[in-house]
């Protein structure tokens, strides 16, 4: 008899261990830079919320510096369901969702209350709706930063310093055309090749938020830092439907709540990065150019402003603009 209980209580615990065994499932995150980038940090957050919500059953392995390929392949990866989820910039999603290419209007934010305030608004919360029909689950909006040049050639104060720069950007015509108003020779490049563009010369220069290139240390390949600030750049939690179509209701919101803890961190590093990165840089040898003609490069962008509104609609750009 005892004998029997003991075989029926060891079968139950195995039982049980063999279950949640089962049940645990490894997500594979990805993003471009390092794990203690902005990126990291909110990725972080993220999956830590979701394994503590979901007591266990859903953990996260982390693929820092583009380990599963640029950002474009790895929208493609979570589109696919061969890779569960990725913290991305916008550079590449318009190619996904065309509505997403409103928000790389350069010039279109005034400061970094205004862009939260977009995003976490109607307008920025109607985008993500646009998602799902196209296979991709939109979390929450995250943050890469306001982007500023970067060259090994000159100072930029104004747009004709730019002209004729060989200047590596994303592959997003929005903002392509609005740097060719500037003089500028964009050239798209997937982000994990830039470094190496850099250090041989390839490029004459990129752009990017203060977050990234602290992570990246491009401090090492670029001398002249300019505080431009020419495009906020919005960056997106995405999760594919695979996973997201297994999820109970209960494990749907733990997602979404952590998703959200997951933007506040990352926008809190954004702003930390921002505060003490540029001192940092500077330390590092950059020449930081703050006094840059923000006016000058607004008026040079007028011409690509007639086709975004054409392209967008007027009243649509407007309506982002007169966010208080």
């Amino acid at each position: 008899m005892k004998f029997s209980k003991l075989s029926v209580g060891m079968g139950l615990a195995l039982g049980l261990f063999a279950s949640a065994y089962a049940q645990t499932t490894t997500l594979k995150i990805g993003y471009a830079t390092t794990k203690e980038s902005h990126y990291g940090v909110g990725s972080t957050v993220f999956c830590d919320e979701v394994e503590k919500g979901t007591q266990g059953r859903y953990k996260c392995q982390h693929f820092a510096n583009s380990a599963l390929g640029g950002e474009r392949e790895q929208i493609e990866a979570v589109q696919l369901g061969t890779q569960d989820l990725v913290n991305t910039s916008t550079g590449p999603v318009g190619n996904f969702v065309p509505e997403v290419k409103i928000v790389d209007i350069p010039f279109l934010f005034r400061d970094y209350d205004h862009a939260r305030k977009v995003m976490d608004g109607p307008i920025g919360q109607d985008i993500l709706t646009k998602f799902p029909s196209k296979g991709i689950i939109a979390l929450s909006w995250t943050e890469n930063g306001f982007r500023h040049m970067t060259n090994s050639k000159r100072d930029i104060v104004k747009p004709e310093d730019a002209k004729g720069l060989k200047m590596r950007t994303m592959e997003n015509k929005v903002h392509m055309d609005g740097y060719r108003t500037f003089g500028i020779l964009p050239t798209p490049m997937a982000f994990p090749e830039l470094f190496g563009a850099l250090q041989q010369g390839t490029v004459d220069g990129q752009e990017n938020p203060i977050p990234v290139i602290l992570s990246s240390k491009f401090s090492q390949v670029q001398k002249h830092l300019s505080l431009t600030g020419h495009v906020y750049s919005p960056a997106l939690l995405l999760l594919s439907p695979k996973v997201w179509n297994k999820l109970s209701d209960a494990d749907k919101k733990v997602f979404m709540d952590a998703a959200k803890s997951a933007s506040v961190a990352q926008r809190k590093k954004v702003n930390d990065d921002e505060n003490n990165g540029i001192a940092q840089l500077e330390k590092d040898g950059m020449k930081v150019v703050r006094n840059v003609d923000g006016a000058a490069f607004r008026t040079a962008l007028q011409p690509a402003y007639v086709n975004y509104a054409k392209e967008f609609g007027a009243d649509n750009i407007k309506k982002i603009q007169e966010v208080k």
